[in-house]
């Protein structure tokens, strides 16, 4: 199939884009690297009035570094995030988990503000922001907010997003914890996750957890913050027991659909897996950059 006609816009700056927006309000659509937008246009299930190309605004390309935050424009390349040192050095958990995006290929032409506005709940970017506990900045006609990404998805390709709103930039502290994973289960690479999980903890030098970040995605309509499992993980050592039983946390509020892909059971046993390898390798990590021996934990 075709798109239906709409009107197209392609602006050279913000001011104009948002005006735009203003102008058309739900029948005025942005896209950017048009990876997940062209095909839903393809299929006719978007019919919007009006097209806005926002591949024109620099303003909104690049990354930064200002007092100690990593500022990420929303046309930055996926790809260009991927190989950056910055990221890399400092934010190992996205450098683990953006290969896991489509290919090459995709990355290239797909764009990191793109990613997380659609919100598809099995998508890596949001995952990991989430993990990361990133702010999201918001441009509108009547100026710019900021918000955090815990509030920001709201259900499935839902966020706090309105029509005539544009995510401009994510930003990211540079101060990290000292342990992180990335863990997927797809049908082929490249394929969408069945189901993954990213993990952040920090841990001290006696191997106690200080902080944790644990984030579940293709189990329900939004990226899943696992707060239950969080809260009980701190000031504990990762053990066999509460390895278990912070996964037995994790997946309470985990409501996986079946479909061609997968049956809701299989999903609900990835789940478990995945959560349980991105837990003991963030463990893992950080008690290594702390010196000490790793504990020898099942990895099944």
């Amino acid at each position: 199939m075709k798109p239906a006609a709409f009107t197209y816009h392609c602006p050279s700056s913000l001011e104009e884009a948002v005006k735009l927006l203003d102008e058309y309000g739900s029948e005025g659509k942005i896209i950017a690297g048009g990876q997940s937008f062209i095909p839903i246009l393809n299929m006719r299930m978007s019919e919007p009035e009006c097209l806005i190309d926002i591949n024109q605004i620099k303003e909104l390309e690049g990354i930064r570094v200002e007092d100690g935050v990593l500022k990420i424009g929303a046309l930055t390349a996926q790809r260009d995030l991927e190989q950056h040192d910055i990221v890399k050095n400092n934010i190992p958990l996205l450098a683990e988990a953006i290969p896991f995006i489509g290919h090459v290929q995709t990355r290239n032409r797909g764009t990191v503000g793109g990613s997380v506005a659609h919100a598809d709940p099995s998508a890596e970017l949001p995952l990991c922001f989430l993990a990361l506990d990133a702010e999201i900045v918001i441009h509108s006609i009547d100026g710019t907010r900021k918000t955090s990404i815990n509030d920001f998805f709201i259900t499935y390709l839902t966020t706090e997003l309105m029509p005539e709103d544009i995510l401009t930039e994510i930003h990211v502290s540079l101060t990290q914890p000292n342990g992180y994973a990335f863990e997927e289960f797809s049908r082929r690479h490249g394929d969408f996750a069945l189901v993954a999980a990213a993990c952040l903890l920090s841990v001290d030098e006696a191997g106690v957890i200080e902080s944790a970040r644990l984030v579940l995605g293709g189990v329900d309509a939004v990226p899943l913050l696992a707060e239950e499992a969080m809260d009980y993980l701190i000031g504990k050592s990762l053990t066999e027991e509460t390895l278990e039983r912070a996964v037995e946390l994790a997946i309470v509020e985990a409501d996986p659909d079946a479909d061609l892909h997968a049956s809701r059971e299989y999903r609900m046993h990835l789940t478990k897996v995945m959560t349980r390898r991105a837990l003991l390798k963030a463990y893992n990590r950080g008690l290594r950059k702390e010196g000490e021996h790793v504990k020898s934990l099942s990895t099944r």
